[in-house]
Order: structure tokens, then C-alpha cells, then sequence
């Protein structure tokens, strides 16, 4: 019997005790995953009986539709005893989900220094750095000696997300350093910050994108980047927690769009049908609306069929060939955008590199699909004309996938739109012009 199993049996017997047993073994994630197969009604139940600071980090993990079942079924000491043990950042994102009402009640039931820090963040933009870091960080003064840096993180400390990188400031508060708790750990007492401070800071701005944090975290491997605003002073700091929870909603919402739907906000399950429903309707409409200037080329083409019926059937195999090939590239092409690697400047480069690969990858299928059709049908003249349009195909596939997410990031675009299958309808009408071109000119048709 698993423990979620367990819960549930303790639950029917009312054992709270053993309940809270159970639940102190638990990680606060594996309690937080564990509230989903709770029913509704006894969560606030199984809530109450957490020690305080697990309560905290477990509310904190909490899908957004038990947080606010929670919030409406606390009392305002309740509230207030979980907002007052919750990080600023995670407060922020619990309000940014919650509905007006509820939101005005966490707001209502924070102090006010919370709230000021609270609001400040908010205001930035949604995608900002701004908007994902905490201000809850410890700052030291450059003539501080390490004995008083250890007094200050002893006194604040445990109210703060992280104090493995501590912030150096000035009287004005401005970044000029930062120290690790290891570099005052091996230090001696009175060696002051100003002396093993580092000076050479990653730091991001408040109104940076925040996909750019992330390159900064990947690219020097950070577990926190101090944030300052345009004067360079320090206003929070982003930990690498919340990195990952940007690297979740980006690649989430880049895999959607590359399967030409519209982004969801929220999980699977906790989706509507009806808003699923909308959010492919609009990109299956035009691909099937598209489909249509294929049909208008097949049909201009019809000719060829009447003459060589065999033709029609390898149809499917052109264009999925070419959808295929298109959609590597593109892939390939994003990605290396999304880490840095390929720019702008570099199209001809990545032209050159796909033109190589297409001509490679063009011949092999060529060859291997001649073979299969001179065994099949004995016909060397299809097989010539089938090689031709492949190896045509392809090059012109894979030429289109990378140029297209680059001109995407050029236009400022989402390249991952690129990705979708709008480039296997733009694929397959080319690759169905260069088939048919090439059979009526071989076959003289």
C-alpha cells in the first residue's frame, strides 16, 4: 500500500494522528503531489495537522484550484500564519493565479512591509526579471568584517530565500560585489568583505526577459543573479528554483506551439474541454483551409495522373518526407537559437551546413527508395524520377526549416510557430510542384 493509499484509509478512520505521522516521513512536494488524490473537502483537514514550516512550503507547491479551496476555508489567523512563513516571490505568484476576492484577502492579511515588496513586484512586466525574483536577500557593507557579516546573517537569515551568495552594497544601494558563505567560512574574523568580495557580477536587469535569466544561469552556472534596476541598484535576487520554473512554462508553451496549438495556462486536466477545443481551432482551421492550395496543385497536375496513374500513390510519401525534413531543421534551428549558439548573422552559415546535410541525407533516401521501386515495379525511369524529386525535396525542406524560424526572430516572431506544421504545408505544395515537374519532364508527359 503506498502512502497515498495510506492517507486515504487514516482519513476514512479519522486517525489524525496517524496521519501526522505518516505525513512527517513525507518530503513537502511528495505531500504537495499527495493533496491531488485527496478529495476536496478533507484537504483542510490533512492541512492543519502539518508542522507550520512544512505547511508553508507545501501550500506553496499546491495547485492553484486546492490554494484557493484552502484560502476560503482558513481563518484570517490561519491565512496570516502561512502568508507570514511564505518567501515575497512565492506570495506573488500565489496572487498573480488567484482570483480578485482571494487575492484581496492574502493582501488584506500581509504587513505592510510585505505588501510594499509585494506590490513592487507586481508591477513589473510579465516576462520580466522583475516579475520572478524575491527581495528577501541578505546585503552586506564593503567595511563590514566577516565576524559582522556572520552576525548579520545569524539575525536575519532565516527570514531570507538564500544565504549561500550574499550582496555587497554601498550607502546608496548599489551592487558593487558579493561573497559566498564559503569565502567568509574559510576567511579569517577580522579580514573585511571589501578584501575577498568578488567584483566581476552576472546581474540582471528588472526589465529583462526573463528567458534571458535563464541563458545566465545555464551560461555560468548560477544559482542566484542579483537583479538591479538602471541605476544599478540592488532590488532582489533570482534563485535558481524559480529559473526552473520559467524553463517548465517556456519549453511547455514552445512544444504547443510547435504542434500548432494556442498556450494553456494551466494542466491537462484541469483544462476545460471547450477551452482545449479553442485553442486548436483556430490552427487546424487554416492548416485545413491551407490544404487546399495543395489540392488546387494536384488538381493543375491531373493531367500526369491520367497518364501515369502510379504516380498519385507516392504522393504521401513525397510530402511527409518533406514535412519531416522541414520540421528537423527547424528544430534544430530553434534550439540553437534558444541557447545562443545561432543568430541573426548567422543564416549562411546554417544554410551552408543544411545544404550539406540535405544533399547527404537527399542521396541516401534517393538511393535506398530506388532500390525498393526497381524490385517492386521494375521500373527504373519511376525510380529516376522519384530519386530526383526526394533529393530536391529535401534540400529544399530543410532549407526552408532553417530559414524561416530565423526570419521569425529577425521579424520578432516566436520562432516555435516556425516549428509547427505550417512549414510542412508551406513543404509539402513545393515539394508537389518539384515532383510533378520532374515526372511530366522525364516522362514527357
Amino acid at each position: 500500500m503506498n502512502k497515498g493509499e495510506l492517507i486515504l484509509k487514516l482519513l476514512d478512520c479519522r486517525d489524525f494522528r496517524r496521519i501526522k505521522d505518516v505525513l512527517k516521513e513525507m518530503n513537502f512536494a511528495d505531500i504537495a503531489l499527495l493533496f491531488n488524490e485527496i478529495p476536496l473537502e478533507d484537504i483542510p483537514l490533512i492541512f492543519r495537522v502539518l508542522p507550520k514550516d512544512t505547511a508553508s512550503d507545501v501550500f506553496a507547491e499546491l495547485d492553484n484550484d486546492i490554494r484557493e479551496y484552502l484560502i476560503k476555508s482558513f481563518s484570517d489567523d490561519e491565512l496570516k500564519e502561512v502568508l507570514d512563513l511564505l518567501f515575497v516571490d512565492d506570495t506573488v505568484d500565489i496572487i498573480e493565479e488567484m482570483p480578485a476576492s482571494v487575492a484581496k484577502r492574502i493582501l488584506k492579511h500581509t504587513d505592510a512591509k510585505t505588501r510594499k515588496q509585494i506590490n513592487e513586484i507586481l508591477k513589473y512586466p510579465e516576462d520580466s526579471a522583475g516579475s520572478i525574483m524575491t527581495t528577501e536577500f541578505v546585503s552586506l557593507k564593503k567595511d563590514m568584517d566577516v565576524y559582522d557579516a556572520f552576525l548579520k546573517i545569524k539575525a536575519t537569515g532565516i527570514d531570507k530565500e538564500t544565504i549561500y551568495t550574499l550582496y555587497v552594497t554601498d550607502s546608496k544601494k548599489k551592487l558593487i560585489g558579493l561573497v559566498s558563505t564559503k569565502d567568509l567560512l574559510l576567511s579569517d574574523m577580522e579580514d573585511k568583505i571589501e578584501d575577498i568580495m568578488e567584483t566581476n557580477i552576472i546581474y540582471a536587469n528588472t526589465l529583462e526577459d526573463r528567458e534571458e535569466v535563464v541563458k545566465l544561469f545555464h551560461k555560468y552556472d548560477l544559482l542566484a543573479v542579483p537583479v538591479v534596476d538602471n541605476e544599478k541598484r540592488l532590488i532582489g535576487i533570482i534563485t535558481v528554483d524559480d529559473v526552473i520554473d520559467v524553463i517548465v512554462e517556456e519549453d511547455t508553451e514552445d512544444f504547443e506551439k510547435m504542434a500548432a496549438m494556442t498556450p494553456s495556462e494551466d494542466t491537462y486536466f484541469k483544462t476545460s474541454v471547450f477551452t482545449h477545443a479553442k485553442k486548436r481551432f483556430g490552427w487546424l482551421l487554416f492548416l485545413m483551409l491551407s490544404a487546399t492550395f495543395t489540392q488546387t496543385i494536384i488538381t493543375h497536375y491531373e493531367l500526369a495522373f491520367a497518364v501515369v496513374p502510379i504516380l498519385a500513390s507516392f504522393i504521401p510519401m513525397i510530402s511527409d518526407t518533406g514535412g519531416n525534413c522541414g520540421s528537423q531543421s527547424a528544430t534544430m534551428v530553434i534550439r540553437g537559437m534558444s541557447l545562443d549558439e545561432i543568430k541573426p548573422k548567422d543564416v549562411l552559415k546554417v544554410v551552408k551546413k543544411e545544404s550539406a546535410i540535405s544533399i547527404m541525407v537527399g542521396v541516401v533516401l534517393s538511393l535506398v527508395n530506388g532500390l525498393r521501386i526497381i524490385l517492386t515495379y521494375h521500373n527504373i525511369t519511376l525510380a529516376v524520377v522519384l530519386g530526383l524529386t526526394l533529393i530536391c525535396t529535401v534540400f529544399m525542406s530543410k532549407i526552408l526549416g532553417c530559414i524561416l524560424p530565423i526570419l521569425a526572430k529577425i521579424i520578432k516572431v516566436d520562432p516555435a510557430v516556425m516549428a509547427s506544421p505550417l512549414i510542412s504545408t508551406v513543404v509539402d505544395a513545393c515539394s508537389l510542384i518539384i515532383y510533378f515537374r520532374i515526372a511530366m519532364s522525364i516522362l514527357h508527359i
